[in-house]
């Protein structure tokens, strides 16, 4: 630093504001002093300038994996926005049990960065309070945390929206199928699971646990099953609402595979709207990462740059129902007419 500041003919104090970003700098000086860090190949040190400032300039982020959809839309808007205010992301992906269990132990993100980003954690009690003695902003994204930053879409008022949009296309019978991860990690399935049943119940439609199916993750066997189910039933659905596209694309495959139209005898309404929503023709609750990963970064960047910011906030993003061609009105029943529904019976003489 010393080289860069005789170099720049400035002090070392003016060269250290300069690259640290200090807005006090005068765009004269800081175009010397950045001209005279290239001629030497000088590098500012984050930890030297952590000493001085008591910021690392990392945002860590925990993840349970990085092989889903919503997780590489979010971080591909949040990546940017971290990047322009010269900040660096670490990375802490967790996607078994004993990851997950050894990462609470040790809080590796401890003195290690300015604010840690949690996304998709059903959490327990014990690993929250473990995430608040860190001493510093935890931001919450895709979940509701009370009294903590948070990040998310209302999941029951999505589901909500999503069982009424078939219950006003006549349906009465409706399925809901959600995954299950041995994993510990819920992805928002317990509160479209909620929604749903609250939709139903508004409507005067009793709940029926028969309805309700399980199936792991990206597991076609599975997803079979649960449509063998459905159809094996006294009174089979006439439409499924799939907590996510992916099982909604999979259950379309195992009906159609059975010679079961969808939407003609069977609708499917998914969750997410992926691009893949849009090629299949599925109607589906849209939600945002993209917007969900920009909302937790500016939120992140608050929090590190304002000590009296709010530490509660919530930020909570719309979903929108968006009806395409796997969703129509229930077939008529057996023995009636689709002009009138009176009862067919023998031709008048």
């Amino acid at each position: 630093m010393n080289d860069v500041a005789e170099r720049a003919g400035v002090s070392q104090s003016t060269v250290s504001r300069t690259l640290r970003g200090v807005a006090s700098v005068s765009p004269e000086v800081r175009a010397r002093v950045e001209q005279a860090a290239r001629e030497l190949n000088f590098a500012a040190s984050r930890y030297a300038a952590s000493l001085v400032t008591g910021k690392t300039g990392v945002v860590a982020v925990l993840v349970p994996t990085l092989d889903s959809w919503f997780m590489g839309a979010a971080l591909s808007s949040l990546g940017p926005l971290m990047r322009d205010a010269d900040m660096e992301l670490t990375m802490y992906v967790v996607p078994d049990l004993d990851r997950r269990t050894a990462f609470f132990e040790r809080l590796p993100a401890r003195r290690n960065a300015d604010a840690l980003m949690v996304f998709c954690f059903d959490l327990t009690k014990e690993e929250t309070a473990r995430l608040d003695e860190l001493g510093m902003p935890v931001i919450y994204i895709s979940q509701h945390v009370e009294g903590r930053p948070s990040v998310y879409v209302d999941d029951v008022a999505g589901a909500c929206k999503a069982t009424r949009h078939l219950i006003n296309l006549g349906h009465r019978r409706i399925a809901f199928a959600h995954t299950t991860n041995a994993r510990g990690f819920s992805f928002s399935s317990r509160e479209r699971l909620l929604g749903y049943q609250q939709a139903l119940t508004e409507a005067g439609i009793p709940l029926d646990d028969d309805l309700v199916v399980t199936t792991p993750p990206r597991d076609k066997r599975g997803t079979t099953q649960a449509v063998g189910n459905l159809l094996s039933l006294r009174e089979p659905p006439t439409a499924i609402f799939a907590e996510q596209d992916e099982l909604a694309a999979s259950l379309i495959l195992s009906l159609r595979t059975v010679q079961i139209d969808v939407p003609q005898r069977i609708s499917v309404l998914g969750f997410d709207d992926q691009l893949m929503a849009e090629w299949l023709d599925l109607s589906t609750v849209a939600q945002s990462p993209t917007d969900m990963g920009r909302k937790a970064a500016e939120l992140a960047l608050q929090l590190i740059n304002d000590p009296d910011a709010d530490r509660s906030r919530h930020i909570v993003l719309p979903t929108h129902v968006i009806p395409r061609g796997t969703t129509a009105p229930p077939p008529a029943p057996q023995g009636e007419q689709d002009t009138g529904g009176q009862a067919s019976g023998p031709a008048r003489p």
